[in-house]
């Protein structure tokens, strides 16, 4: 926490996007209404499932309601905070927030890899071992899928976020981010680093590759599975009910792994700046109408709980 000069770092200022007065303004507006919607849409997907008796037995949309919490909270990790200082330009932060900030964020990203590979599993059972997915994807083992997700998630970053907040810091404290990230702050920390770079980069990139890997083999399955299906109209609704989940997988997956697995120095500061802001901003937005625009069940479930709405 010292810097060169023996003072000590209290605080760091996130320089975000560098725009002036009437560009903070126009973010401001957008990026609060995107945060409302996609609590809102997000919400209503949990409310959905646990209100209706029908999904909520359901394994997949067990899955569903818990990665629609996860995106509420891993937008509310970034987003909130980057209203504040379009509103209040400084962005002033403190070392202890800022580590929070660090830590709460990665943790929800690992767990939205692992969730993401958690409903790849739930599809290839349910499309290519059909007899035997009501045994093996239980309540139970539904539920404590789920707890795993939790679990791993925020155990995964405890060790890199520990290592790299016992750094001292010379470098200065500004970080030309709009949230803190690791690579920010190792670009400030006093050499020499060590192995500590490397190993935040292995277990970065280890998760996201071991997820992509796993969800890739589990859709080559089904895509396997699918044109082996004599029914044609069974084969093309098992598409449609796969093609979502693609969709959000390409989403999120396609910018974590262009930036922390193609990430090549400073002079891609901004284009990390807006792969962070896509991933952590825009998909949670996006996530929620890509599952549901095309699913009747969640469709039913509205149309069944609007009309218990009305007749209460």
């Amino acid at each position: 926490m010292e810097l060169l000069n023996g003072t000590t770092v209290q605080e760091f200022i996130l320089q975000g996007f560098g725009v002036g007065q009437q560009g903070r303004l126009l973010l401001l507006i957008l990026f609060t209404a995107v945060y409302t919607l996609t609590l809102a849409e997000n919400f209503i997907i949990i409310m959905l499932v646990t209100q209706d008796a029908h999904l909520a037995r359901l394994p997949m949309y067990i899955l569903l309601s818990n990665f629609s919490w996860l995106e509420m909270c891993y937008v509310s990790a970034t987003v909130p905070r980057m209203l504040y200082d379009f509103s209040f330009p400084g962005g002033v932060i403190s070392f202890q927030a800022c580590f929070l900030q660090f830590y709460i964020f990665f943790s929800l990203g690992t767990s939205e890899c692992l969730f993401l590979s958690a409903m790849a599993l739930d599809r290839f059972l349910a499309i290519c071992c059909p007899l035997r997915y009501p045994q093996i994807m239980s309540p139970n083992f539904c539920y404590a899928l789920v707890g795993a997700c939790w679990f791993v998630g925020f155990l995964w970053y405890v060790v890199p976020v520990i290592l790299i907040s016992r750094l001292s810091f010379c470098g200065g404290n500004t970080l030309n981010h709009f949230a803190c990230d690791s690579g920010q702050l190792l670009a400030l920390a006093c050499p020499p680093l060590g192995y500590l770079p490397l190993f935040c980069y292995i277990v970065t990139s280890s998760v996201v590759l071991a997820t992509f890997l796993f969800i890739v083999v589990s859709y080559v399955g089904i895509v396997f599975t699918l044109v082996k299906t004599s029914s044609q109209s069974s084969g093309t609704k098992g598409f449609s009910t796969v093609s979502s989940h693609l969709a959000v997988v390409t989403l999120f997956y396609g910018s974590v792994v262009a930036m922390y697995i193609g990430h090549s120095g400073e002079s891609n500061t901004e284009n990390t700046k807006v792969m962070t802001l896509f991933y952590s901003a825009i998909a949670p937005l996006l996530n929620p109408l890509i599952y549901c625009l095309r699913n009747d069940q969640v469709k039913e479930a509205l149309l069944r709980l609007l009309k218990r709405k009305r007749l209460g």
